[in-house]
């Protein structure tokens, strides 16, 4: 990692520059800009959430351009899970229409999230009760490939053990082929376990 890239611990005027992230990662790891109106909807479900609510789990990586990549998580996923149910959704659902009443089908991308603001899905019990911790890592392109995104995963799971945390998962769009590659150099393994049911979201684990 060159000298002019820094890892450091989010601060709010770093909100902007993640939601900007998680949208031009989007899309399998790919910009899913073409794709919301809104283009807040990734970052309210993937980052801003944590960033907000537990700082001290989200760190960013920035360059001279800006900030470039985040890595955002909790150390009691079904803990966290409850938490939005309280702190987090009830806000944003608000803000947007539950689109509960359309076709799966018939949703735009921005409605697909909607849906998911109103009907948060649960991480599998199986998953967070033997993986209590989980964590989002978004990078952007320019910085992928030069050892950021491990030094930055390194970054938070320091943060996370100082916390207690010892068993750790992710879930990963199965058609983002670089980031299952990237989690299993990590030692992060495809989890095979009794009521994971089959999905998009492919879960990866490791135990320290």
């Amino acid at each position: 990692m060159d000298q002019h890239v820094e890892i450091r611990g989010f601060d709010a005027k770093d909100l902007d520059a993640c939601y900007a992230v998680s949208l031009a990662t989007g899309l399998a790891g790919g910009d899913a800009s073409h794709l919301y109106r809104d283009p807040r909807m990734m970052g309210h479900i993937y980052v801003a959430a944590y960033a907000l609510l537990e700082p001290a789990l989200t760190f960013v990586v920035e360059d001279r351009i800006g900030v470039a990549g985040f890595v955002a998580g909790t150390d009691a996923t079904s803990d966290w899970e409850e938490r939005l149910e309280r702190d987090w959704w009830p806000s944003l659902r608000e803000q947007y229409a539950d689109p509960a009443d359309m076709p799966p089908a018939s949703r735009t991308p921005d409605q697909r999230r909607a849906f998911m603001i109103h009907h948060p899905s649960r991480t599998p019990p199986a998953v967070a009760a033997k993986y209590p911790a989980h964590l989002h890592l978004n990078l952007l392109p320019r910085l992928q490939r030069r050892g950021v995104g491990s030094k930055l995963l390194g970054t938070w799971l320091d943060a996370a053990r100082s916390r207690g945390a010892r068993a750790f998962h992710v879930g990963v769009n199965r058609a983002n082929t670089g980031a299952v590659h990237f989690w299993r150099t990590w030692g992060f393994e495809p989890l095979a376990l009794d009521g994971l049911p089959e999905s998009r979201t492919l879960y990866m684990g490791r135990d320290d």
